[in-house]
């Protein structure tokens, strides 16, 4: 369908095919944490930093997508729950396709929990959401992990590779998981999910040097780009670590080289 092709070159880039998203929906799931309590100049930040695309709840959007006049694309977040909830892992769906076309989207994201007690419920609105989204044209992004009773590690590759692959067999465009710590084992999530993959960022890492080789390695064995959230916008220099990413992202960039960016 040539609409979703057209919103897809807007959140990835389509010479290399890669992307580098800042996801920022944390407000919802633990509060206005250091980073998104002043977003717009946040985003600003990571606009600058080369960043393809956003991604954030409805009622944020009036608060700094495209304030500056740069443009960087858009992804609306459709799930949510907070860290306060007796089941943080049972995402509910707190708006529609549909709304987030109205407010300019060009993508759309939802997030399931494989091995969660509310895994069903997440699996059927997450199909329910794919067939709206190919009605529209408009591209869905998935936050697959395995979180759950059964599983140990959610970093495990047959966790993360089979939670990637039941986005795709959904009719997911994009799935954001975990990276599974070596270029070896995630090479087989790549394989396995056949759309395009990103990795998230998880809580902060320590270092940027960290941070630039889980990027570089996993972009090495096929990965689609990041999407990092407390990595980018709680950094000491957001644009500049934006910048360096997508320096590794789009160009492959050594680390080493990267690092110089941060100067």
């Amino acid at each position: 369908m040539i609409g979703k092709k057209i919103r897809l070159e807007r959140i990835i880039n389509r010479k290399t095919k890669r992307t580098v998203i800042a996801p920022m929906d944390h407000g919802v799931t633990i509060g206005p944490i250091s980073g998104i309590v002043n977003i717009n100049k946040t985003i600003d930040n990571i606009r600058n930093g080369g960043a393809n695309a956003v991604l954030m709840h409805k009622g944020i959007v009036n608060q700094g997508h495209r304030g500056y006049g740069s443009d960087i694309g858009l992804i609306i977040h459709l799930s949510a729950s907070t860290s306060l909830s007796p089941d943080p892992n049972n995402k509910v769906l707190v708006t529609s396709v549909e709304k987030a076309i109205q407010l300019g989207a060009d993508a759309v994201s939802v997030h399931v929990n494989i091995g969660s007690k509310t895994e069903a419920k997440m699996l059927k609105e997450l199909g329910e959401v794919a067939e709206t989204c190919s009605q529209w044209g408009i591209p869905l992004l998935a936050m697959m992990y395995p979180r759950g009773e059964k599983v140990k590690n959610e970093n495990d590759v047959d966790m993360v590779k089979h939670a990637a692959r039941v986005g795709s067999e959904l009719g997911v465009d994009i799935v954001k998981t975990n990276y599974t710590g070596s270029p070896e084992s995630f090479e087989e999530v790549v394989e396995g999910a056949i759309i395009p993959v990103v990795i998230a960022g998880g809580p902060k890492v320590d270092t940027d040097k960290k941070l630039l080789e889980m990027v570089k390695d996993s972009i090495e064995v096929g990965g689609a780009g990041v999407a990092f959230g407390r990595n980018l916008f709680q950094a000491k220099n957001p644009a500049k670590i934006t910048k360096a990413i997508s320096e590794v992202v789009h160009n492959n960039l050594d680390v080493e080289e990267a690092l110089k960016l941060l100067n």
